[in-house]
């Protein structure tokens, strides 16, 4: 297994909600493709809005940029 999702696994596990929007937006960064990438981007996104993180607005924007969410 990798670090990656060693640390994804390992943050679901302790519930570490926060962690977990910057680990998938990594892992959509390092994504072979763009549907992997926007997989990952997706959870990234709900986690964020979950917490109220700031990180929601782009991550958003990087979903409407690539067909996935609809323009506001």
């Amino acid at each position: 297994m990798n670090s990656l999702a060693a640390r994804l696994l390992a943050a679901h596990a302790a519930g570490d909600h926060a962690a977990l929007v910057g680990l998938y937006d990594l892992a959509a960064q390092g994504a072979a493709d763009l549907d992997t990438a926007c997989f990952f981007l997706t959870h990234a996104y709900i986690f964020a809005l979950e917490q109220g993180d700031a990180r929601a607005a782009p991550l958003r924007a990087q979903l409407v940029a690539h067909g996935r969410e609809t323009p506001a």
